[in-house]
C-alpha cells in the first residue's frame, strides 16, 4: 500500500521509536480487512521494535490496536488510516513507541491530572482536513492517561454505525457513547471541556497579564501577520484567537498564495503558528474576545473583555476576528445543523456517498464543491439565487459537463425540510413566477460567503459599515485612536489570504507608528 518513497520517510519516523509495541488487528475475510493487514505488515516490516498480531477481539472489522507488550495504551484506529488520517497513525506510533510529542508538560500534567474514566469515540473522512486536529489530541490523551482511551472511526467504512448514530458530519466526537462535540476541535478545547475547572484558572492568569504595547485580536493571517510585524518592532505585543488560523483552517486546497503554487489550509495555518513562535509574542489561543472597552483618553488603555471572564489590556489594538461562512438564515436551517445542512464538503462531503444532495450558491465556492461531491455522491443540484452563475467561466464549464447535476437559477431557500432527525428536502421560491417547490433530497451544503465576526463590538465606538465590517483608513486605524483592524473583518475588498497578510502587517505598522508618535 506505501509507495517506496514514503516507505523510506516513515522508515527514518520508525528509527525515533525506542521502546517495542505491537499492532494488533481485529480481521475478517472482507477486502477491507486484507488491506489493513498489507498495510500493518509494511509497517511492522520497517522497525524491529514492532510487532504484528491478528489475534484482536475488536467487534469492528477492521481495526487495530496500538499497544505495548502487556499494557493497552488506549489507542484504537477502526478501518485503515490513510489519507489525511496518515500521520495521525505515524505520531500514535511514535508516541506510543516512547518518542515525546511537541506538547507542553503543563498540558501533559493536565491530561494525566483527569481521574475520570473517559472512553472517546472519533468518526472521521479520509478526506477531512480538521479530523486529523482531533484524532491526534485524543490520541494522545490515552496515550498519558490510563483511564482514557480512545477509538478513531471511518465513518464512510462504518456506514451502519454512521447510520444508526445518524451522524452527518465530521468530525463527530462521542464520549461515554454520548455525543461530546462536532466539529474541529484541538487538544487545549477538548480539555477546557472536559477540565471544567481550567476555563477559571486560565482567565484568572490573562486578567493578571501587564499591559501590551500591541494586543492582535485574531489568529487568521491578517492577525498572525500583525502579531509578527509588531514583535519584529521589539515591543510587548499579545495575539489572543478564537482558534488559531481561523477559516483558512476550514480551507481546502490554497492555489494563488503568491510563491506557493498549492497548499493545504491546515498545513499553511501550522506554518503561520510557527511563524508567531518564532518571534516574543504572547500567544494566547481558545481566547473569544466578547466586548471592547475603548480607553477613555487619546493614550490610555483599551480594554478587551473576554468570553471567559478575562480582562486584556493594551495600548493599541488590532482587530482581526475575519469572518464565518454566511448562512441561509430559513427554517430549519439549525434544526438540522450537522443533520444534513454542512458547510465544508471536503470533511462531510464522503458521508453522502451514493445520496442526492443540494449546493446552495452559484460562486466559486458553490460551484467548486458542486463539483467535487459530484465525484461522491449519487447526483447534485446547485440551487443560485441570480438569474445566472458568479463562478469563473472555467469552473461552470466544468460543472455542466458533470451527468448527474443540475442547476436551478433564480430560486430563493425557504425551508430546510426534514423528520425531525435528518434533512429530506428543502423549499424554494421560483423567483420568475413566486411558485414555491419541493426538491427531496439527503444534503444541503451551503456555500454563500462570508459575514464578518463583529457582534462583539456592538456597543463600541467603533464605526462599521451596513454590513458589519470595520471601517478603516489607510494605515488600517479605526475610527478609534490607537484601535486598527486588518484582514476578512473590514472594509477592504477582496477577502484573500494574502491581502489579509498585507493588510495585518500594515495595521501593525500602523499601531507602531502611532505609539511611537504618542
Amino acid at each position: 500500500m506505501l509507495d517506496a518513497n514514503l516507505k523510506d520517510q516513515l522508515k527514518a519516523y520508525l528509527e525515533k521509536v525506542t521502546h517495542p509495541l505491537e499492532l494488533v488487528a481485529s480481521l475478517d475475510d472482507e477486502d477491507k480487512s486484507k488491506e489493513l493487514l498489507s498495510l500493518l505488515q509494511e509497517i511492522s516490516g520497517l522497525s524491529d521494535k514492532i510487532t504484528l498480531s491478528t489475534e484482536g477481539d475488536n467487534p469492528r472489522t477492521p481495526s487495530f490496536a496500538i499497544t505495548r507488550p502487556g499494557e493497552d495504551t488506549g489507542v484504537v484506529f477502526a478501518g485503515i488510516p490513510m489519507g489525511h488520517e496518515f500521520t495521525s497513525l505515524v505520531l500514535a506510533l511514535l508516541q506510543v513507541g516512547g518518542h515525546p510529542p511537541k506538547t507542553s508538560e503543563d498540558v501533559l500534567d493536565q491530561i494525566r491530572a483527569l481521574d475520570q474514566e473517559l472512553v472517546f469515540e472519533t468518526y472521521y473522512s479520509l478526506s477531512c482536513q480538521n479530523c486529523p486536529d482531533v484524532v491526534q489530541a485524543l490520541n494522545l490523551m490515552a496515550i498519558f492517561n490510563p483511564n482514557i482511551r480512545h477509538v478513531a472511526i471511518d465513518g464512510a467504512l462504518f456506514q451502519d454505525e454512521v447510520e444508526n448514530r445518524e451522524i452527518m458530519s465530521v468530525p463527530s466526537i462521542y464520549l461515554n457513547g454520548k455525543p461530546f462535540d462536532q466539529g474541529r476541535m484541538t487538544l487545549d478545547q477538548i480539555l477546557a471541556k472536559v477540565d471544567t475547572g481550567a476555563i477559571e484558572r486560565e482567565a484568572k492568569k490573562l486578567s493578571e497579564k501587564a499591559a501590551f504595547d500591541t494586543l492582535v485580536i485574531g489568529g487568521g493571517p491578517a492577525g498572525a501577520a500583525a502579531a509578527i510585524y509588531s514583535a519584529r518592532k521589539g515591543i510587548n505585543t499579545g495575539i489572543a484567537a478564537e482558534r488559531f488560523g481561523g477559516q483558512v483552517a476550514d480551507t481546502m486546497g490554497i492555489e494563488n498564495f503568491i510563491s506557493v503554487s498549492h497548499t493545504e489550509g491546515p498545513k499553511l495555518v501550522s506554518a503561520l503558528e510557527e511563524h508567531v513562535k518564532d518571534y516574543e509574542v504572547d500567544v494566547m489561543n481558545l481566547q473569544r474576545a466578547n466586548s471592547l472597552k475603548a480607553a477613555d483618553t487619546e493614550g490610555g488603555l483599551h480594554e478587551v473583555i473576554l468570553a471567559s471572564g478575562a480582562t486584556l489590556k493594551s495600548k493599541t489594538l488590532v482587530l482581526a476576528t475575519g469572518a464565518r461562512w454566511r448562512e441561509m438564515n430559513v427554517p430549519g436551517e439549525q434544526t438540522y445543523r450537522n443533520k444534513g445542512v454542512a458547510y465544508c464538503p471536503h470533511c462531510d462531503g464522503p458521508l453522502f456517498k451514493g445520496k442526492h444532495v443540494a449546493v446552495i450558491g452559484g460562486g466559486n465556492s458553490g460551484v467548486e464543491a458542486a463539483i467535487d461531491l459530484a465525484g461522491i455522491v449519487r447526483h447534485v443540484t446547485l440551487i443560485e439565487f441570480m438569474g445566472e452563475m458568479r463562478a469563473d467561466a472555467v469552473l461552470q464549464k466544468k460543472l455542466k459537463s458533470l451527468p448527474n447535476v443540475d442547476i436551478i437559477l433564480n430560486a430563493q431557500t425557504t425551508e430546510v425540510i426534514g423528520d425531525g432527525s435528518r434533512v429530506n428536502g428543502l423549499t424554494y421560491k421560483d423567483r420568475t413566477n413566486d411558485e414555491i417547490k419541493h426538491v427531496a433530497l439527503e444534503g444541503i451544503f451551503v456555500q454563500i460567503g462570508l459575514v464578518p465576526n463583529t457582534e462583539w463590538l456592538k456597543d463600541s465606538p467603533i464605526e462599521m459599515s451596513p454590513r458589519g465590517e470595520i471601517i478603516v483608513d489607510a494605515h488600517g486605524m479605526t475610527s478609534v485612536p490607537g484601535i486598527f483592524a486588518a484582514g476578512d473583518v473590514t472594509t477592504v475588498p477582496y477577502k484573500q489570504i494574502v491581502i489579509a497578510m498585507g493588510e495585518g502587517a500594515k495595521a501593525s505598522l500602523g499601531a507602531f507608528d502611532y505609539l511611537i508618535r504618542l
